[in-house]
């Protein structure tokens, strides 16, 4: 069961609402997700492109830009060094169109997960001097690449970074650094991904080629693909992205893009957050861990239909191997902790050398969703007696705080409060394990799930109409997630179990204002029965299946939707939790 927690900013809601021409529940959602001023609220609900930020704002991003731009008509050579995630592919994307429009002589180039690990690096750049090239534009990496920029520049290379990872206390010596997380930057939004950098870069590059700014915005449907898949807060300029992109890819003439919807099944229906998140973009992700990231970027760029359909099965065939890879890993890792003391630790750290190192991170989501504990999973690399690992964390914890303190057992690491990363010999392994878990100052109730209600609702007030004015608040993501209500004494009428595998509840709900709404549970059908069973007895349950008046009570948190039926349209709720 989770912990309830429900929201509760003070402000006169009355006041904001009649300002924003809202309802005070739109108001208080908004303001429970951190999101204040009269400026922010109307671009939340408004987003709209002529409220980007001025690019050139970005501190060194007119500096990169006069570079490239003397790059381009010099027809010197350019390379781009992205990475080989789905923000990477779109990074690469995003600079490749956005400098081939501007007439640039470019290629690109992509680190390999498993031989070049994360970013630029020495490997990548005496290549680059050995192909001739002149100036290096990095994309989602090289803030932290001292070593690789300061050899580019010894050998008589430009550079240019253009990053959104979190900013180290020495920048490399690069000829532009162009980071909105830099705290001499001045630019008001720190939290684009590495694609929405680059899609500024290119903004100001438009500008001073002469080159229509709204171009720019046909290359929305790679940048919303990146904010939506790196998993950053969908507020701001991020919000604008995605909703924009959305419609793009909805309308999409990429052969690229329509070849991979096809191929994943999505053909013919809505592409939403969730279809970039959950469908298309771990597709992509997909040729970076089992193949080569330059799969994903060629699908893109091809104007063959043969092509793009040789790629585009050939992600989703290389995702359905790491969706099976994924859960043989998971399985392998709860029989380890289930069967041995790790299930009694706080902070889970699991060896398993079967695991390939590409999905490490996957499985230790997984598994960190599955008990709300700080996660690590530990897999062998193909350096004998090295592992690496990859961490993943809950809000209570600091990931990237807690292993540092433990650097003296690691060769490398790197990350953020919630993810991370690190690579180890594999003796210190068990030394790791004790030494966060004996030093950790986590709590039970820390390791509680939250689930965070916006509002107390009555059943009896949702509606339709309720339903189409939360539509506004799209798209949800991180940052925006679903809105969440609660209401208590909630009297089950009927129980009915649904689906083609059952696995769905169907209930007959009324509350004490004696209104009846459907409401859905998609989650644990035996566990929600034996919930029932042990608070009000099995004959009750049974009563309730078979819609006779019963004791059942629930308390309940939902999301209002609406159902679509043969032409009709009802109102149900959908229920997230129950106690």
């Amino acid at each position: 069961m989770q912990k309830w927690l429900l929201r509760n900013v003070k402000a006169d809601y009355k006041k904001i609402s009649n300002t924003l021409g809202v309802s005070e529940l739109i108001c208080r959602i908004m303001l429970n997700r951190n999101i204040s001023g009269f400026e922010l609220m109307d671009s939340f609900i408004n987003p709209s492109m002529d409220k980007f930020h001025n690019p050139r704002l970005m501190k060194d991003i007119e500096l990169g830009v006069s570079i490239m731009k003397k790059a381009i008509e010099n027809n010197l050579k350019i390379r781009i060094c992205g990475d080989y995630d789905q923000d990477g592919n779109s990074s690469v994307l995003t600079l490749y169109n956005g400098l081939k429009r501007c007439g640039a002589n470019v290629d690109y180039v992509i680190p390999h997960r498993v031989i070049d690990g994360y970013g630029i690096n020495e490997r990548i750049v005496e290549n680059a001097n050995k192909d001739g090239i002149d100036v290096i534009i990095t994309c989602d990496n090289g803030i932290s690449a001292i070593d690789s920029v300061k050899l580019a520049k010894d050998l008589g290379m430009k550079v240019i970074i253009t990053d959104h990872h979190d900013v180290p206390n020495t920048l490399p010596e690069a000829d532009a650094v162009i980071n909105p997380k830099r705290v001499d930057c001045n630019y008001p939004f720190k939290e684009l991904c590495g694609a929405g950098v680059a899609l500024k870069f290119i903004q100001v590059l438009y500008e001073e080629m002469n080159v229509p700014i709204e171009e720019s915005y046909n290359l929305l449907e790679f940048v919303a693909m990146a904010t939506v898949c790196d998993v950053v807060d969908l507020v701001d300029e991020n919000r604008i992205i995605v909703k924009e992109g959305l419609k793009r890819i909805n309308e999409t003439k990429n052969i690229g893009i329509r070849a991979l919807i096809k191929a994943t099944g999505l053909e013919g229906k809505t592409i939403t957050t969730y279809s970039l998140g959950f469908v298309i973009g771990p597709c992509i992700n997909a040729s970076g861990r089992l193949d080569s990231a330059d799969i994903a970027v060629e699908l893109f760029l091809t104007d063959s239909q043969e092509k793009a359909e040789e790629y585009a099965n050939k992600l989703h065939k290389l995702n359905e191997e790491r969706k099976s890879m994924t859960i043989e890993g998971v399985d392998k890792v709860i029989q380890k902790i289930e069967e041995s003391n790790i299930i009694k630790d706080k902070i889970i750290v699991a060896y398993e050398p079967s695991i390939h190192e590409s999905i490490a991170g996957i499985i230790a989501g997984r598994i960190k969703d599955k008990y709300n504990k700080p996660t690590i999973i530990i897999t062998d690399s193909t350096e004998e007696g090295i592992s690496k690992a990859s961490a993943r964390s809950i809000e209570e914890y600091n990931m990237i705080e807690a292993i540092a303190k433990c650097k003296e057992l690691l060769n490398k690491f790197g990350g953020h409060p919630m993810a991370a990363g690190f690579s180890l010999n594999s003796s210190n392994i068990d030394k790791l394990r004790y030494e966060l878990n004996g030093t950790t100052t986590l709590t039970e109730d820390d390791l509680l799930p939250k689930l965070y209600i916006d509002a107390h609702v009555p059943i009896n007030v949702a509606s339709i109409k309720l339903a189409e004015e939360l539509n506004m608040l799209e798209p949800f993501g991180k940052g925006n997630h679903k809105p969440i209500f609660a209401d208590k004494g909630i009297i089950v009428k009927k129980i009915d179990i649904l689906g083609r595998d059952y696995k769905i509840i169907k209930m007959s709900l009324q509350n004490k204002k004696g209104r009846i709404v459907t409401g859905v549970y998609f989650g644990d059908i035996e566990l929600m029965q034996k919930y029932i069973i042990n608070k009000y007895g099995e004959e009750e349950l049974n009563r309730a299946f078979n819609g006779q008046a019963n004791n059942v009570e629930l308390d309940i948190t939902y999301l209002p939707s609406i159902n679509e039926y043969n032409g009709n349209r009802y109102l149900q709720v959908v229920i997230q939790d129950y106690r």
